[in-house]
């Protein structure tokens, strides 16, 4: 799997232990917006949590069970978020595609750039056939991603998702290699 990615405005980079900080920053920055769809960022979350975090990226890579990636600007080398590819599904040859991005970095592209970046690695390098992002119906924000990613919307998934220990409905979208012309 190749370590790091980029087109016009990011890149994607494996995490490294420097990135500590810098996720710790982003995520404090943006509790507000990411809690209530990615609990792992409460208003408590410590530099402690970013490092475990980090560190575990190693193990889980080289398992080849999750590929995370940080996001950065492109010129500047700023920390903008995070974008993975996990869930696999061996037997049928899918996997799930994540994101978030720092609040001050939102609505400029940057999601929908590093996800097409992650899709395009997913699809030719890990051979997948199918890319799947399932998004909490009230994570409009997920769901707009998705869309300008051009993935296809399959539908309404009851119960799919389990956020704060409540369970949650979600649309289930999909890229395939056609999707993305490879």
């Amino acid at each position: 799997m190749r370590t790091e990615v980029s087109n016009d405005g990011v890149r994607i980079r494996r995490y490294c232990v420097e990135d500590s900080p810098l996720l710790f920053e982003a995520a404090r920055e943006s509790v507000n917006e990411l809690f209530p769809w990615m609990p792992w960022c409460h208003k408590n979350y410590s530099l402690e949590e970013s490092v475990t975090y980090i560190l575990s990226r190693e193990a889980v890579w080289n398992q080849k069970t999750e590929f995370d990636f940080a996001i950065v600007d492109f010129k500047t080398d700023r920390f903008l978020g995070g974008v993975g590819l996990n869930q696999f599904n061996r037997d049928h040859n899918f996997g799930n595609l994540g994101y978030w991005v720092r609040s001050s970095s939102t609505g400029h592209g940057v999601a929908t750039a590093a996800a097409l970046l992650a899709a395009r690695l997913g699809l030719r390098n890990l051979g997948l056939q199918r890319i799947e992002i399932v998004a909490a119906v009230g994570n409009l924000a997920s769901q707009r991603v998705a869309e300008k990613l051009n993935a296809r919307r399959e539908g309404l998934l009851h119960n799919r998702l389990l956020v704060h220990g409540h369970a949650q409905d979600a649309v289930m979208y999909a890229l395939l290699p056609a999707d993305l012309k490879l």
